[in-house]
């Protein structure tokens, strides 16, 4: 190439040239020891005669120094612009980091397992696929029983491998209570918290899954006024101190007697808990004699309790994934 079309290709390529990295590349074509072309130029001086020498020499030369000033001058341009770009202002308000925060359920289930953790509970738990027997048979609950319309239940296909056994969603976890019983002698006290299943419809109150607490406390010498105190200071923990707690009979397979216990707030009585002393039958069945040993188990619903601590209306809304609700309990 002669001085002259090197000269117009230099200028195109740095026109083109948007980065810094482009202008070091053009620098080692045009001025790169070993092939840049204004070096190949200078060598081929030599073989000049006297008359070209004195023509090239100085041509090439001021060629050179042009193309060494204008890269030089380009690359401090694209040095400025990068500085400008990674430059932080220091005056300017920064932006404040998004940080995740605990979900209001499990906030609640975390006051619920530290009141209990107070008082000595262990917690234990269990698989949210169960066989029939633990979840029904074992709890005083057999087949055809009428009060097994009261857990709406998801049965699965398969079946247990080694049993033939049927197998579904749990329906509470009281199951949990079982298989511990099954394994441990009294005297204990014992938390289990976990979800579990119902297929009923969704509304404000019902969801097809959510999340239940229960207990069981075991023991020789355990009765309702040991349940009532424990129950009673719980809730008291849980809602306030102001809290009233009433219990009433009722009636649940695995217990007896049975209670519903209720608090009252601004001046309402609402239904929490359902609890009662372990039905003779069901110790039993885990070969724990009646005569020396006695208990009592309850449960709640999660969700419900922080419904109440909350004033939430809608059970939907933990489950709906709206920033606008879950924020509110950062």
């Amino acid at each position: 190439m002669d001085l002259e079309s090197v000269k117009r290709s230099f200028y195109k390529d740095v026109e083109r040239a948007n980065t810094g990295d482009d202008i070091e590349k053009i620098r080692i074509a045009y001025l790169g020891r070993e092939k840049g072309h204004i070096t190949l130029i200078l060598r081929s001086i030599k073989d000049l005669s006297l008359e070209e020498k004195r023509v090239m020499g100085p041509l090439a030369n001021e060629l050179r120094q042009e193309i060494e000033s204008i890269l030089r001058i380009r690359q401090g341009e694209f040095h400025s612009l990068s500085r400008e770009a990674t430059t932080i202002d220091i005056t300017m308000p920064g932006e404040k980091a998004s940080l995740g925060h605990i979900h209001p359920l499990t906030q609640v289930e975390n006051d619920i397992q530290g009141i209990f953790k107070s008082l000595n509970f262990a917690f234990i738990d269990g698989p949210e696929i169960e066989k029939e027997h633990y979840n029904f048979d074992a709890l005083n609950i057999p087949l055809h029983h009428p009060a097994r319309d009261m857990w709406d239940t998801f049965w699965l296909k398969t079946k247990s491998a080694n049993r033939n056994e049927r197998l579904l969603l749990r329906t509470h976890t009281s199951p949990v209570q079982i298989r511990y019983m099954e394994t441990h002698k009294p005297p204990f006290q014992i938390i289990s918290p976990g979800r579990v299943f119902r297929f009923e419809a969704i509304d404000a109150t019902h969801e097809i899954n959510f999340h239940q607490v229960e207990g069981l406390m075991m023991g020789k010498s355990v009765s309702v006024a040991n349940f009532k105190y424990v129950i009673g200071l719980f809730l008291k923990q849980f809602f306030g101190k102001e809290v009233e707690v009433r219990f009433r009979p009722s009636y649940f397979p695995f217990v007896e007697p049975g209670f519903e216990i209720d608090i009252k707030i601004k001046n309402k009585w609402l239904e929490v808990m359902g609890a009662g002393m372990v039905h003779r039958k069901v110790l039993e069945g885990v070969n724990y004699d009646p005569e020396i040993w006695q208990g009592f188990a309850f449960g709640l619903g999660l969700e419900r309790f922080a419904m109440i601590k909350y004033n939430i209306h809608d059970v939907r809304l933990f489950y709906s994934g709206d920033m606008r609700f879950i924020h509110q309990f950062n």
